[in-house]
């Protein structure tokens, strides 16, 4: 769960390897350019390491399918509850964090105290709501039941049909798109060097992660590699088996549709997000504040392949009708797929390895968009200090692996959580 990397040592530590013959140095290399590698790089930039990413494309990635869904809520599941400490860690963090990301960017990220409204459609729908709500008011969060009527009198457009719904005024939301491209402009703000190609090959070297070769033929060199390259983390040749992180993609169809302006003085076609089970299969909506309803998701075990196939729109619209009849109106502005890196108990791998130099960042499934400001906090933290903070230790990536990761030669206290 630790790291040889001290505070004293974080930067030192590239001594242990080399810089080779034309090749380039960093302090950190951050293989993956999405959210969750972005912020691990502006973070790492903050903190004085100089910093790089390796990505053909940075700012994309699931985000930019992702609905942005802030949902530490809604979001539970029974046997989550620790992943849920987290979740909730991070959303506490977003007011403070849109703040400062906007100002470094000056860019807009689209951040909604907007609430979320999950409903339910027939009498089994509302007793697993039912459920929900017990484990979530166990587990003490702050969600209100609302019979079918108060659900409408909310969103005037649901359907008659609406039985019941839970109230959860703390779950808001963000566009992933606008967060990818602030994060992109203030990691070059910052001074991060930015490597668009492919990284094919991590480098080791004395038993130490020690830079990357990528599609191009260049060769870096970094005293520490983050691993951050969503779904396909696990395929990144040269990772010794032991530490290859075992994330694999689940893929999700997304629908954008277009809402109609409100007239004046008169409502919103739907004024926050809401969920609901249909037919067994989940489903959101979510609002923007430019007009946009983002409509998904599906939930397919298909490997790489990112196709909108007729199928997966029918089922989403035709779900989304039941919930919302006249969604149907609505202008269709774009489909498209991704997919989630989901990890075997659907929580991020976060912080070092077995092997020294070499951190994780991936796995984060359905709450990368979440768990972001808390992501770039906790790898910010282990990449100064060797060290995960004790909140984001659970989640270290060494609890699917038999090998522990080597502890710091100086041991160190920390008296900040996650």
């Amino acid at each position: 769960m630790h790291s040889s990397v001290t505070p004293s040592t974080a930067t030192s530590s590239t001594s242990a390897a080399p810089p080779p013959p034309g090749g380039q140095h960093a302090d950190v290399l951050v293989i993956g350019g999405g959210i969750i590698g972005l912020v691990t790089a502006w973070r790492a930039a903050g903190r004085g390491l100089r910093t790089a990413v390796v990505d053909p494309a940075p700012g994309g990635g699931a985000a930019h399918i992702a609905a942005g869904m802030l949902a530490a809520v809604t979001e539970l599941h029974y046997g989550e509850q620790t992943l849920l400490g987290l979740n909730l860690a991070s959303a506490r963090r977003y007011p403070d964090f849109t703040a400062e990301l906007e100002e470094a960017s000056g860019r807009r990220i689209g951040y909604r105290r907007c609430g979320t409204l999950a409903v339910a459609l027939d009498a089994d729908d509302r007793a697993l709501l039912r459920e929900l709500h017990a484990l979530q008011l166990r587990s003490g969060l702050d969600s209100e039941w609302l019979t079918g009527r108060e659900c409408r009198r909310l969103e005037p457009m649901l359907a008659p049909g609406v039985r019941g719904g839970l109230r959860v005024d703390g779950d808001h939301q963000v566009d992933p798109r606008r967060l990818a491209g602030a994060l992109l402009i203030a990691c070059e703000r910052a001074g991060v060097v930015f490597h668009r190609a492919s990284a094919e090959r991590l480098t080791v070297a004395r038993g130490r992660a020690s830079g990357a070769e990528l599609a191009d033929g260049t060769r870096l060199s970094a005293g520490q590699v983050v691993l951050a390259a969503g779904s396909r983390s696990g395929q990144l040749a040269g990772v010794p088996d032991a530490v290859l992180p075992p994330v694999r993609p689940v893929k999700g169809q997304v629908l954008r549709l277009r809402m109609p302006a409100p007239p004046a003085g008169g409502a919103a076609f739907l004024s926050r997000t809401v969920r609901a089970v249909v037919r067994g299969g989940p489903l959101y909506l979510v609002p923007r504040e430019n007009g946009e309803l983002v409509l998904g998701a599906t939930s397919e075990e298909l490997g790489w392949d990112t196709t909108v196939t007729a199928g997966g729109v029918y089922e989403l619209l035709r779900d989304a009708h039941e919930l919302l009849p006249g969604i149907t109106e609505l202008p269709l502005a774009e489909t498209c797929a991704g997919l989630r890196p989901t990890s075997p108990d659907n929580a991020p791998l976060l912080g070092p390895t077995a092997l020294p130099g070499l951190q994780l960042a991936t796995g984060h499934f359905r709450n990368g968009v979440l768990l972001t400001p808390v992501t770039g906090d906790v790898m910010a933290e282990a990449l100064t200090t060797g060290e995960l903070p004790a909140a984001a230790r659970p989640f270290s990536p060494t609890r699917f692996s038999a090998v522990p990761a080597p502890v710091p030669q100086r041991a160190r206290v920390l008296e900040e959580s996650v």
